[in-house]
């Protein structure tokens, strides 16, 4: 019997493996797409088999679907370059054994391949067996999009949940898509097709949080002339996620706390003991152990919720993401709008890369849209980019201005400045900066330095007249003693809005 299949189309990768397998003499057999692979297992079959997903002659997740069908106790590992959360969560409910994406750490592989085999041997093991749920409809959007390795996590994460019904909580900061989680972790589970309710506790005065949570009866609290359902019996058979449950009140912890341990619940005003069958996702971007210990959360709530945590990360953790995030969220600006979609030219990604984004993805899905509504050319460059973003650090590589050559910059021990930044009550330093700026550029060989630094010059002071004049162009022409027509050729040539 050889031991483990490779089958993937790229070369390169089945000779990583096949080198790697050799040194642990383990026997291994390659294929380069899976319809090689069903006809070799009429002949023989494997102890493991790992496959890449995207091949020009087959897809990885219906050989998934086929061997654990045929040999539900083989072990399958699915490597994949163009990693999402449908991906990850079609081969867990395909029964896969792991998911790992390109380029990936062979040791670690050989580790995983290692554990399988053994699994695989283990006459007691029991694989439980999922229907695949065609998860890979073109029609179904990502809801959470990320490359970088804290998402595969939360994409794993989300697979291997599929089938559970535990609680759930939610950390991360604010905007880094908790809410866009628990929706996933819904539609891509076992009550997928029950209702999903959210109530955002930071949202609702605290007086009423009771009410929207367990619902009333009539004339239980003021203005109430009929019953009203709350969101846990509209929840019921399905998901309620609980958005910053931090801001819950004490008080109505301990009916929360009671509704976690056996379903229960009264409606405000009943006498009536209620049932419900709901899963709690509950997020978060406070520290619970910080408030238990403080005595501003239940601890024993906390536990209760603490079944499973995720922690969404930063966007500061994830910067490799800004370039995809930032096509996907002009995609969607573009389709609302009804426009072309923008570029973001490299430079442009760059600069992003370089911001602190205390807003995370919310906050880069607005600069998305700002650049969508704001900027008229196809292109983005870093000049268009809103001008109150702040950057934490020195630019390590020059902005770009709009018509391609390089904005100038000089950087003096830890501050970057630029001409568009220098104080104007201090003419000399002025001057010594520009001086500097224009002699450091020479040195390292820039063309067209004059026009470059001119262009700047016109564009910060013509900027800089709009802004005293509250945007009126005749009285900025006025004040900077230029024409009319000239300012308005201005600011059309330097891409002034």
């Amino acid at each position: 019997m050889t031991s483990v299949w490779i089958v993937d189309d790229d070369q390169s990768i089945r000779w990583v493996l096949e080198k790697s397998l050799t040194r642990e003499m383990i026997s291994f057999k390659s294929f380069s797409n899976p319809n090689d692979v069903l006809d070799a297992l009429e002949k023989e079959k494997p102890q493991v088999v790992i496959s890449d997903i995207r091949m020009p002659k087959g897809n990885g997740i219906n050989l998934l679907q086929q061997l654990k069908h045929d040999y539900p106790k083989l072990p399958v590992i699915i490597m994949t370059a163009f990693s999402d959360m449908d991906s990850a969560v079609a081969s867990f409910q395909g029964g896969a054994f792991e998911y790992i994406t390109k380029p990936f750490d062979i040791t670690t592989v050989m580790t995983l391949i290692q554990r399988a085999i053994s699994e695989s041997k283990s006459a007691e093991e029991v694989r439980t067996q999922f229907a695949p749920t065609g998860l890979q409809s073109k029609n179904i959007v990502p809801e959470l999009i990320g490359q970088a390795p804290a998402m595969q996590e939360i994409f794993r994460a989300v697979g291997r949940l599929s089938t559970s019904n535990a609680t759930i909580l939610i950390t991360g900061e604010s905007g880094t898509g908790k809410e866009l989680l628990a929706r996933a972790l819904h539609r891509h589970g076992s009550r997928a097709n029950t209702p999903f309710m959210e109530l955002n506790l930071a949202a609702i005065p605290k007086d009423l949080i009771e009410a929207e949570l367990f619902g009333y009866e009539r004339g239980a609290v003021p203005n109430a002339t009929t019953m009203k359902r709350g969101q846990i019996e509209l929840a019921d058979g399905g998901t309620l996620f609980l958005d910053e449950v931090a801001d819950m009140p004490l008080p109505i912890q301990s009916s929360l706390l009671q509704l976690l341990e056996d379903g229960k619940f009264y409606r405000i005003g009943g006498n009536v003991q209620l049932q419900a069958n709901v899963r709690i996702i509950a997020s978060s971007y406070q520290n619970l152990e910080h408030l238990v210990a403080n005595g501003l959360f239940r601890e024993d709530l906390f536990h209760r919720l603490n079944v499973i945590r995720l922690r969404l990360p930063s966007l500061r953790d994830r910067i490799e993401d800004i370039p995809i995030l930032t096509q996907h969220f002009l995609g969607m600006s573009a389709r609302q709008l009804n426009v072309k979609p923008k570029l973001l030219l490299p430079e442009t990604i760059d600069a992003l890369s370089k911001l602190p984004f205390q807003g995370n993805v919310r906050q880069l899905q607005s600069i998305c849209h700002w650049l969508t509504v704001m900027i008229s050319a196809p292109e983005i460059h870093a000049m268009d980019l809103p001008r109150d973003l702040t950057y934490p650090a020195p630019l390590s590589k020059p902005l770009m201005s709009r018509g391609g050559d390089v904005m100038p910059t000089f950087t003096e021990g830890q501050e970057t400045i630029t001409l568009a930044s220098f104080p104007a009550t201090s003419v000399s330093k002025w001057e010594q900066q520009l001086h500097m700026i224009a002699k450091k550029m020479l040195e390292d060989g820039h063309e067209n330095v004059f026009q470059v630094l001119l262009q700047q010059f016109e564009k910060s002071v013509i900027e800089a007249a709009l802004e005293t004049t509250r945007g009126r162009k005749v009285e900025a022409a006025e004040r900077l003693g230029i024409g009319r027509n000239t300012i308005t050729r201005k600011l059309h040539e330097l891409g002034i809005e």
